[in-house]
């Protein structure tokens, strides 16, 4: 077990004082067998109420509804977790899906079929051209998803981007490069392609870059597998993933899950800056 603090702030600065309207927070770690919070304190100015709730995804949503104006938004969590996590290798597969292509035991069928359906439907071509370029052939479950995983990581020029959204699978092809959340889609939607039930998370990493601070959250791609569940794949940096990754949300569509979402109203010439600085540290 290791202890980590994760301090997330984020702030939006405008140049006069604006409405902010309802914003939605995803910010609290996913809890389960291998991550325990022990700490959680979360400070928001201006003044405010906030609702916490479950979403479909049983992601741990903060609804905040603000009750005066301001030209800044601050957002300050810090959480101290508790990660069980084992070792990244350290699984079995159910044996009818050792090796690919399997199908997924009826009884499952039905609650995978969605994160089976793609997001970018028009994309089909530009991944299958590519696939045979990385040529998976004859390779078991594990190591097809592993392949592709590093495929992903060593052939494309990783970019932080600070647009909303994601790329589609299309552009990151065409471009060679983009962001963890580019990587993570790209990932997710070629599983789908295969046949695999895939989804995308959101969350924290815990690397020499996030202990100095000035980081940014992270994306990577979940796929179900018969035996051991919902298993992390990285293809930012091609790792399955372990204990350096701390998931918040996941969800099908990449495109529903920031950190931080929300609107407010001001005067048209208003463009808010915005800064961001996530320091994940490990704990004595």
């Amino acid at each position: 077990m290791q202890r980590l603090r994760i301090k997330h702030q984020t702030e939006y600065i405008f140049s006069t004082q604006v409405i902010l309207n309802t914003h939605r927070l995803l910010l609290r770690p996913r809890e389960g067998h291998d991550v325990r919070i022990e700490t959680s304190k979360l400070e928001i100015a201006p003044a405010y109420t906030i609702k916490w709730q479950s979403d479909v995804f049983d992601n741990s949503l903060a609804v905040v509804n603000f009750l005066e104006r301001s030209d800044v938004l601050s957002i300050a969590s810090e959480v101290v977790i508790q990660h069980y996590a084992t070792a990244p290798y350290d699984f079995l597969l159910e044996d009818y899906a050792v090796n690919y292509p399997f199908i997924y035991a009826v009884e499952d069928q039905i609650d995978l079929a969605a994160f089976r359906q793609p997001i970018f439907i028009n994309d089909s071509q530009p991944i299958n051209d590519w696939l045979q370029q990385v040529n998976l052939k004859g390779l078991g479950t594990f190591p097809l998803l592993v392949k592709l995983n590093q495929a992903i990581s060593r052939q494309f020029r990783y970019q932080t981007r600070e647009e909303a959204g994601v790329q589609s699978p299309a552009q990151t092809l065409a471009q060679r490069s983009g962001s963890c959340r580019d990587y993570a889609t790209l990932f997710i939607e070629t599983c789908r392609y295969l046949g695999l039930a895939s989804r995308f998370v959101s969350g924290y990493l815990h690397a020499p870059a996030t202990e100095a601070g000035h980081a940014m959250t992270h994306a990577w791609a979940e796929i179900y597998l018969p035996g051991t569940g919902w298993k992390g794949f990285d293809p930012t940096s091609g790792e399955v993933t372990g204990n350096r990754h701390i998931a918040v949300a996941v969800a099908r569509n990449p495109e529903v899950v920031p950190p931080v979402s929300g609107s407010f109203i001001g005067p048209n010439a208003v463009i808010p800056i915005m800064r961001v600085n996530v320091q994940v540290n490990l704990l004595a």
